[in-house]
């Protein structure tokens, strides 16, 4: 594949430039550009570079008249309009390895930080107070945690929270009961899990199946008391359904980190950010410099495998398959 001139739209760790530019591609880096101004830039480039700031429509697809190639440094493609990019057979790229170690870390942090209180317990010591009776937790040993998603990361989460003595139970349409089993996961139907899980911690992406996978009906379902981890996207979670079944009871705490609406602009959410039972982080999952580092070797790395100038690296993120064998790369 010819690409000689790549415009990356958002920031990313300067590595991804270098290793472009090592391989004599012209890179042009302007972050944050109004839509308007995309779609001026967009038919000089080859190629396209994204994060999560950037929304790659289908109009900016459009005016792409020499574009061949998104790719996103991160996992998923919530921003771009796979649909338009691969009616236009302009190959879409992510790194969806790229970031899973540090989702896992901050899961799994969040996870302990819920057992225990230490947000509510912090902030009331800071403000002179000494509630120890209050903020009095649990112990994770022996308690039953639902993964929902076995992929990367949720395999990941499974081994470190087996350390602490959780039971690890899971669902994955993809991912068998026998592959499950060799990372000590036991795979069971999504109803077989509500009733069981004592936390459940979600790693889908976010599509029409997964779309308010967790809602009222299936809070109804839960353990009294059952706690939620979301480090993967928003909207997997019906927000004003967890309001509800926190307010209740229902649900005894959560852990967020994505949100429906990201800044988040909605009463509901903003509503569950502020609720003293939710810990709330701004999208952090893979806020982290090596995963930085990581997805934005890994896009370039994917970039220069289909110019075919080096034989090292290779395409592992392609998101539409059929445009990918279509060009036969």
């Amino acid at each position: 594949m010819d690409i000689t001139k790549v415009l990356v739209a958002d920031a990313v760790d300067a590595s991804c430039v270098d290793l472009l530019k090592k391989f004599s591609i012209q890179v042009d880096c302007k972050y944050k550009l109004p839509k308007e101004q995309l779609i001026a830039e967009i038919p000089n480039y080859n190629a396209l570079i994204v994060r999560s700031d950037t929304k790659v429509t289908a109009d900016v697809i459009a005016a792409g008249k020499n574009l061949k190639v998104i790719g996103r440094a991160g996992a998923g493609v919530d921003n771009i309009d796979v649909k338009a990019a691969t009616a236009k057979n302009i190959l879409v790229l992510n790194t969806p390895g790229g970031n899973a170690i540090s989702a896992c870390e901050l899961t799994c942090s969040l996870i302990t930080t819920l057992a225990r209180n230490v947000v509510p317990g912090a902030a009331s010591l800071k403000a002179g107070r000494w509630d120890r009776k209050l903020y009095s937790g649990h112990e994770l040993y022996g308690k039953t945690l639902a993964i929902l998603g076995l992929g990367r990361i949720g395999k990941e989460v499974a081994l470190r929270m087996q350390a602490w003595g959780m039971r690890t139970i899971g669902y994955d349409p993809i991912v068998s009961a026998e592959d499950a089993k060799k990372f000590n996961v036991e795979s069971l139907t999504l109803e077989q899990i509500w009733p069981q899980a004592d936390y459940i911690t979600v790693h889908t992406p976010l599509i029409p199946a997964t779309r308010n996978l967790i809602c009222s009906a299936v809070f109804n379902k839960c353990k009294k008391g059952v706690r939620i981890i979301n480090v993967a996207r928003g909207g997997i979670i019906n927000e004003a359904d967890l309001l509800a079944a926190l307010n209740s009871g229902q649900c005894g705490g959560a852990a967020l980190d994505v949100f429906e609406q990201e800044p988040p602009v909605d009463k509901i959410t903003w509503e569950l950010i502020k609720h003293d039972k939710v810990v709330a982080t701004p999208h952090l999952g893979a806020s982290t410099t090596e995963a930085q580092i990581r997805v934005a070797v890994e896009i370039a790395e994917q970039i220069v495998a289909l110019t075919k100038k080096s034989k090292e690296y290779s395409v592992g993120g392609v998101v539409n398959r059929d445009v990918y064998d279509k060009l036969k790369l």
